[in-house]
């Protein structure tokens, strides 16, 4: 009688620890991105009040979805990923962090050319 214990590989996937250690270890980038998006959401408020403004409905929903975004791409990357080697788990996350990087390029990019729109 055989049993398939987390410790070995099932059919087609890797091993619950290794999945775990690597949508850990990716996990880490991601929050760091969303660590920094948050940080630029309250210097953006800070810097707005101090010269007399708020952020806007637009500004707030793109510094809160540049935060939730990172967040977002992990967990589509983890539960397309999960069930499948553990080389092919860590090119979604690659991938997916890919994906973050050029978004965040683009919220900055944004939000420096066209600041007197966020604010209001």
């Amino acid at each position: 009688m055989s049993t398939n214990s987390d410790a070995t590989p099932s059919r087609h996937g890797a091993p619950t620890w290794l999945v775990t250690a690597i949508s850990g270890a990716f996990g880490l980038f991601f929050a760091y991105a969303m660590w920094n998006a948050i940080s630029n959401l309250v210097q953006t408020a800070q810097v707005a009040g101090d010269l007399g403004l708020s952020l806007n409905a637009l500004g707030w929903f793109l510094w809160i979805f540049a935060a939730a975004f990172p967040l977002l791409v992990w967990a589509a990357a983890f539960a397309l990923g999960r069930r499948r080697p553990a080389t092919v788990l860590a090119l979604v996350m690659v991938t997916g962090l890919a994906l973050v990087a050029v978004f965040w390029l683009n919220v900055v990019a944004y939000s420096t050319l066209n600041t007197t729109q966020l604010v209001g």
